[in-house]
């Protein structure tokens, strides 16, 4: 499995930007939880149904981490 790495790269309260590690991907959100959502949607939206196998990180710094992993199943839905 893939793992692509996103780091915040601008924090204020209410707006979190990241950029992708590896990928032309930058994404915002207010809070942790929809940075870790709209990395997410950026995958599916820039890989297709590929994101199915890519294990998706937002780093705020060294040691904080969220991850996510979702399955075909999940969004089968969109590629019908």
């Amino acid at each position: 499995m893939r793992e692509i790495v996103f780091h915040v790269v601008a924090e204020r309260p209410g707006h979190l930007e990241a950029q992708a590690e590896t990928l032309p991907i930058r994404i915002t959100a207010p809070t942790m939880e929809e940075l870790q959502h709209e990395a997410r949607e950026a995958l599916i939206e820039h890989m297709g149904p590929a994101h199915c196998t890519v294990r998706v990180r937002v780093r705020r710094g060294p040691s904080a981490a969220v991850s996510s992993i979702r399955t075909m199943a999940r969004h089968a839905a969109l590629f019908r």
